[in-house]
């Protein structure tokens, strides 16, 4: 004769346990890794330079005008001095306005970046290519005399910090961070965390 439970005289089967070790996936937040947060660091340096020149600029304005206008008579000599002003004037805000424009608009990509939208770096290569435009006009334009050299050495610089974020957030473990959008973990027994998805 053999034992029986006494819970369970009749010797019905057991019931199925109502946990499962195979949990619900769960929306986490989780540290980028660290190609992600060198781009970032990269583009945080190239705001600064990019905000330090636009100030630079600023502040040499009155320095750089006289400079613009022999640039302007140089290319025609038979204007009034009126038209030379005014020529410096639209010369200086058109660079001053872009420089102030990419710098915003990088930030604002940053944070769409941050957020992994797609075709976010497509923006940001398109944002390098005005700053590399503005780079090799500037000479011609604004970075005239000593001091002028030095805003063409800080925006210089601006770009090739663009280009080491724009590097680092190419690299395959960035990239998968991008296209994977949400990070996703399988709850796990009792609401505990299991691996990640």
């Amino acid at each position: 004769m053999t034992d029986r439970d006494p819970d369970n005289a009749r010797g019905a089967p057991e019931r199925p346990s109502t946990t499962s070790s195979n949990g619900a996936p769960v929306l986490v937040k989780l540290t980028p890794p660290f190609e992600v947060r060198l781009a970032q660091f990269f583009w945080i340096l190239s705001f600064a330079a990019g905000a330090f020149a636009a100030v630079y600029l600023f502040v040499l304005r009155q320095e750089l005008l006289p400079l613009i206008e022999e640039v302007a008579r140089s290319v025609t000599a038979d204007r009034s001095d009126e038209t030379y002003e005014t020529a410096a004037d639209i010369i200086f805000w058109i660079v001053f306005g872009t420089l102030v424009a990419i710098v915003l608009t990088q930030i604002t990509l940053l944070v769409s970046f941050s957020a992994r939208r797609p075709q976010v770096r497509w923006w940001q290569l398109a944002t390098l290519g005005v700053l590399l435009i503005l780079v090799a006009l500037s000479p011609e334009w604004v970075a005239l005399g000593a001091r002028g050299e030095q805003f063409q050495t800080v925006i210089t610089a601006q770009a090739g910090l663009v280009v080491l974020a724009l590097l680092c957030s190419i690299l395959p473990r960035a990239m998968s961070w991008s296209a994977r959008r949400v990070d996703v973990r399988r709850a796990g027994p009792k609401g505990t965390a299991g691996p990640e998805l």
